[in-house]
């Protein structure tokens, strides 16, 4: 089983920027992963551990903002599909110096 958590945080005062961090923090020192910006994920083996790992995202809910969570099995998180636009490639550097023999 699968549990997704997904969020939407102000980060709009200094406060919110370090509840935003807060949270993220806490979803990372839970096992959480991170597969976009503000959707993480994380494996429990059971619905039982799913559950528990639910109850620590909302005891670290910051003041303001939505999150959301959903659980999903093993065969669905399996059949995601994934789609990338053009892949951006970082350019050739020029060289610095030209060597000469």
């Amino acid at each position: 089983m699968w549990v997704l958590t997904m969020f939407d945080l102000p980060t709009d005062t200094k406060q919110a920027r370090r509840d935003y961090h807060d949270f993220r923090q806490g979803l990372l020192r839970d096992g959480f992963k991170m597969m976009q910006y503000s959707v993480y994920a994380r494996h429990a083996p059971s619905q039982e551990r799913a559950v528990i790992h639910e109850k620590r995202v909302q005891a670290n809910l910051p003041p303001d903002g939505e999150v959301r969570i959903i659980r999903i099995t093993d065969k669905q998180f399996e059949n995601m599909k994934i789609f990338y636009g053009k892949m951006r490639k970082a350019e050739k550097k020029a060289p610095e110096q030209i060597t000469l023999f």
